[in-house]
């Protein structure tokens, strides 16, 4: 049955790529299929479920091209779990007694589409898995295409998530200006936090851009204006043990050396010590729709601080976060070319029925492919065998 009807969403948090990818999308079915009608739901699964959904006009497929310069999303985002039918009717979404499958499913037969495309991360391409195998089950004739969006670059198994590359570019961005700072008061400690829940790719590939920098930088040959005091001094992933005290005693030397140290961090480095502390205190750990930590609300990166600030002899520690300002960057020429890559397999696929998530399939040797639902997951694990992040650390002197 040719397609008709072709309906996108966005969801979860910002990446440097949604804007780009609703672009490719419009920019690629007005290149094979002009007559193929588009429409977007408005904040992601909350306005599937509500039917907010605006209509992709001429002139925005006229000026589809421009959406590439932008980062966020043109049509919002939100964090919606269609299987948790309590917090669907604590916000409104749906009625005492609805299931929010069966609301979704009949607004996509309202909406008479016949395909949709979900651009998000492990959750939101999770959540459409759901969608899918309830449509399936259910006797709706529907194709469900997804793009794997997430800057910490743990979907399994996908070599590459859409906007991760960017997300580290403007992350060592971030920190250059932020470790600046390190001259403005003797014995400095700072802490950048990076994103990563469970995953230290971005923290990693962070601190490498960073460091890169720092090694091509022409400074004055001046103690005062030195790589030492730029450079990254440690990164903490979380799939890296490491001892405090050995780390304190390490960190301590080159806080004497250099007048400051700076650390890199993932935001998941260090959770499950704070979260048990929590309970142990009686404290309740707060937690978003899908049952992850709000790390936003528990601050590793203070933790971090604390840990270390007293054992460098610190006199003034300041704590930064990059997230927001790296993950609502508009997309680089790497990404960019990736975005391109899978817009046009995602639109080849649905096209042809073919339903799953577009990405490089680590598993088939990085062919790029529509990867079945079932076997997309979070929480992929950052291999810190890795031959760029044992050299990274080995020439920051952290082996």
């Amino acid at each position: 049955m040719p397609v008709q009807t072709v309906a996108m969403l966005t969801a979860g948090g910002l990446a440097p790529c949604l804007s780009s990818a609703v672009g490719g999308l419009i920019e690629r079915y007005t290149e094979v299929a002009p007559d193929v009608r588009i429409i977007a739901y408005r904040n992601g699964y909350a306005g599937l479920l509500t039917g907010d959904s605006v209509k992709v006009t001429e002139q925005v497929r006229a000026n589809a091209h421009r959406l590439h310069a932008f980062g966020g999303t043109p049509i919002g985002n939100s964090r919606v779990k269609l299987t948790n039918v309590k917090d669907c009717v604590k916000r409104g979404l749906v009625s005492e007694g609805q299931d929010p499958l069966h609301v979704a499913a009949e607004q996509l037969s309202r909406d008479g589409v016949d395909v949709l495309h979900t651009i998000g991360g492990d959750d939101t391409n999770g959540t459409a898995a759901d969608l899918a195998a309830y449509l399936k089950g259910n006797g709706y004739e529907l194709t469900v295409v997804g793009l794997p969006k997430t800057i910490d670059n743990d979907v399994i198994p996908i070599r590459q998530s859409l906007g991760a590359w960017t997300a580290a570019e403007q992350g060592a961005l971030y920190a250059r200006n932020i470790i600046a700072e390190h001259s403005s008061n003797p014995r400095m400690l700072v802490v950048h936090e990076v994103m990563g829940r469970n995953c230290g790719w971005l923290t990693a590939a962070t601190a490498l851009a960073h460091h890169r920098w720092v090694r091509d930088a022409e400074f004055a040959e001046w103690e005062e204006n030195s790589a030492g005091r730029w450079d990254v001094h440690g990164v903490f992933v979380p799939e890296r043990p490491f001892d405090i005290g050995e780390e304190a005693t390490r960190l301590r030397a080159i806080m004497d050396r250099n007048d400051n140290v700076n650390l890199f961090i993932s935001e998941g480095a260090g959770v499950s010590e704070i979260v048990a502390a929590m309970e142990a205190a009686g404290d309740e750990v707060p937690r978003d729709p899908f049952g992850h930590v709000q790390l936003d609300k528990i601050n590793p990166g203070q933790w971090f601080a604390k840990q270390f600030a007293s054992a460098l002899g610190a006199d003034k520690v300041l704590v930064q976060k990059s997230g927001y300002f790296s993950r609502s960057a508009a997309a680089n020429a790497a990404d960019l070319a990736l975005i391109s890559r899978c817009t046009n397999y995602a639109v080849d696929a649905a096209m042809r029925g073919e339903s799953g998530v577009v990405g490089q399939d680590e598993d088939r040797g990085d062919e790029l492919r529509a990867i079945e639902f079932d076997r997309i997951a979070g929480g992929k694990k950052f291999d810190v065998s890795t031959p760029w992040f044992v050299e990274l650390l080995r020439e920051i002197g952290q082996e």
